[in-house]
């Protein structure tokens, strides 16, 4: 089996395309990969398939590192846009790609500067899956560890809370994650973003994801981010976003709009493995 090895902002990526080749494999043998000193390692491995139905180009899987499938990865669509035009896959500039939750929009602004359109941020609670006791929230604002700390919930195909904090050098993101964890309060896990505003057009970011832990960036987080600043009317609708491994641009014109996000995709080696 080829694959690729690719990241976005350090986000990185096992690429595989089954179009040309075909291949079963199993959420033991994506552990396996994944490992970091024994296998190739990354965070997530994408899989690349053909088209669902004539609207799209392509149709992409997200698999975390534990081998559970997930819903998006937006570092991920970029990479995968790259991915498609340096196999010659395909010669278009705009690529429509379908996931198992929503279609998304990947337009090549240069070489590996991708834009990708990840539709309209979803702010209902019924989308994301939470404890009963949560149901009569009306909107995003929940209280999650007694009354000290609260977030805001809100989905781009996966779901995303989102905790403002005065610094996120200082901010114990792993200890919170984890409290929130084994609080059980989101029963199929939930990514887990920690905010600071520096001012209306600039952020920084740290994102704890669900069955992966921190990582260098999170595409679909940095977008869930700025939603909310956004539907909170304390963030302009255009962001940069500072995360460990690099910036992103983030574009929402508000409700009713698809939400735009603006970054780079790297490609890092090719190879191949006998499954």
């Amino acid at each position: 089996m080829n694959f690729s090895k690719m990241h976005g902002l350090g986000n990185d990526f096992m690429v595989i395309e089954s179009i040309t080749q075909d291949f079963v494999i199993s959420s033991t043998k994506i552990k396996a990969l994944s490992n970091r000193n024994t296998g190739i390692g990354f965070d997530q491995l994408l899989l690349i398939e053909p088209p669902r139905s004539s609207k799209f180009d392509f149709h992409y899987r997200i698999f975390n590192s534990d081998g559970n499938e997930v819903e998006q990865c937006g570092n991920g669509a970029r990479c995968v846009g790259l991915f498609l035009v340096l196999k010659h896959l395909t010669n278009k500039k705009i690529i429509n790609l379908s996931t198992n939750k929503k279609n998304i929009i990947i337009n090549f602004i240069s070489q590996d500067i991708i834009e990708v359109n990840m539709n309209e941020p979803v702010f209902s609670l019924s989308l994301i899956d939470i404890s009963e006791k949560l149901k009569n929230y009306n909107f995003s604002v929940i209280k999650i560890i007694d009354d000290s700390l609260s977030c805001s919930l809100v989905s781009l195909g996966n779901p995303h809370c989102v905790i403002q904090v005065e610094s996120v050098k200082n901010a114990p993101v792993k200890k919170i994650s984890e409290i929130i964890e084994k609080k059980n309060i989101f029963p199929n896990g939930i990514n887990i973003g920690f905010m600071q505003i520096l001012n209306k057009n600039y952020i920084k970011l740290r994102v704890y994801e669900r069955n992966e832990g921190e990582t260098q960036s999170c595409g679909s987080g940095a977008c869930a981010a700025v939603a909310v600043g956004i539907a909170k009317n304390i963030l302009n609708k255009e962001v940069k976003v500072e995360l460990l491994g690099g910036i992103l641009l983030i574009k929402w014109k508000g409700f009713g709009n698809p939400l735009y996000m603006i970054g780079s995709a790297r490609y890092v080696y090719e190879g191949h493995i006998y499954i």
